[in-house]
């Protein structure tokens, strides 16, 4: 519509929220967001469907889906709940083959996750893809290979605290579109809400699609979300 969104987070994640820079508390983020300012920011869309921050496949699928029903159910919600969760399936969790298509890559394999990332991080503060720009036109397709538990266990500490695209297995490809299919269906979701399983996900992109109100400093800092306003990127953090 060309209306400009404000963001009030009463998420368990607030990925998008935490990368804006908006306060978690309602009052404070109404506050921040009443002198705000708008910046225009780039949509993904799975299967024709839109999100804004990450959309993916694999194990982080599998816990959306887990605390999805926790929640429903009447389980208690927020990030120490959804840890509980990925511990407990870690241990049974069976990858999935599947076929990636990006950028004139193919790759081939069963991977513990496929993130398609505009924004940096999963939220609760799990930064999966550092120095993301929301408005440069282009998404991240972040993989990590098939690895042993104990690794994954090892590396998970580095989505906190930085680092994590030094960790083994890890790999990210720059993409304004992909297709992803398997043999069996894979259970996906959309900014963390669960989708069914497909055999084939197709991801694309819609760039400057949305007006958002992002609090001015965030906007302005050269080492925020977003690229220049002369349209050259920011330098990384």
């Amino acid at each position: 519509s060309g209306v400009p969104l404000g963001i009030v987070p009463v998420g368990s994640g607030n990925g998008l929220a935490r990368a804006l820079r908006i306060p978690r508390s309602p009052a404070r983020a109404l506050a921040a967001l009443e002198n705000a300012v708008v910046r225009t920011i780039d949509v993904g869309t799975a299967n024709g469907l839109p999100f804004l921050n990450v959309a993916g496949v694999g194990f982080d699928a599998l816990v959306g889906w887990a605390f999805h029903r926790a929640g429903r159910d009447g389980g208690r919600r927020g990030i120490l709940t959804y840890v509980r969760i990925g511990l407990a399936l870690l241990r049974s969790y069976e990858l999935t083959a599947v076929r990636l298509e990006a950028a004139g890559h193919v790759v081939e394999g069963r991977f513990f996750v496929v993130t398609f990332a505009n924004g940096p991080q999963y939220g609760g503060g799990a930064v999966v893809n550092p120095g993301a720009r929301l408005d440069d036109g282009r998404l991240e397709v972040v993989v990590f290979e098939e690895d042993s538990n104990l690794m994954l266990l090892a590396n998970a500490p580095r989505l906190f605290t930085g680092g994590i695209e030094r960790a083994r297995g890890y790999r990210r490809i720059e993409a304004t579109a992909a297709v992803l299919t398997a043999e069996t269906p894979m259970e996906h979701h959309r900014d963390g809400e669960p989708e069914p399983g497909v055999r084939r996900l197709e991801i694309g992109l819609l760039p400057r699609a949305l007006p958002l109100l992002v609090p001015r400093a965030t906007a302005e800092d050269r080492t925020g979300p977003f690229v220049c306003e002369s349209g050259a990127p920011r330098s990384s953090p």
